[in-house]
């Protein structure tokens, strides 16, 4: 038997359609230093960005196994998202905090080699971000 590919993309989208039909808002938790990832700078703490995916804060909503695109605004600005699936750290329901958290995946070779062209800024305001402020209570659901 070959390798199987790696489960995060199916349930992402598997948990973000769940979230949805149980009337409550999905969040992402994700790792803004990986390589590729393009997100709004400025929001990022400690190496991490909580994103609103609820249908009426994003645009454009797009989850594939590779990647997860939208179109948000941060602070009155139009930004367009683009992060690896392999950067989503967790998922989970801003309401409760029911949902999953990922197991860290390394980086591939090449994409540590793009990530060494890109500085990455850490020093955003630490008010108002994009999920509301606060850490994110994740619980694991079994």
């Amino acid at each position: 038997m070959s390798e199987m590919t790696s489960s995060r993309p199916y349930m992402l989208r598997a948990l973000y359609e769940w979230i949805l039909d149980n009337q409550a808002t999905p969040h992402i938790l994700v790792n803004a230093q990986w390589p590729n990832t393009e997100v709004p700078r400025a929001y990022v703490n400690d190496g991490q960005i909580v994103l609103n995916l609820a249908p009426s804060a994003i645009r454009n909503l797009f989850m594939d196994n590779q990647w997860v695109t939208f179109d948000g605004r941060f602070g009155g600005q139009a930004h367009a998202l683009r992060i690896p699936v392999e950067a989503v750290m967790a998922i989970y329901a801003r309401e409760n905090g029911q949902g999953m958290v990922f197991d860290l995946e390394p980086a591939q070779p090449e994409q540590l080699a793009d990530a060494e062209a890109e500085p990455v800024d850490d020093n955003g305001p630490d008010d108002d971000g994009p999920s509301g402020g606060g850490r994110p209570r994740l619980r694991v659901v079994k």
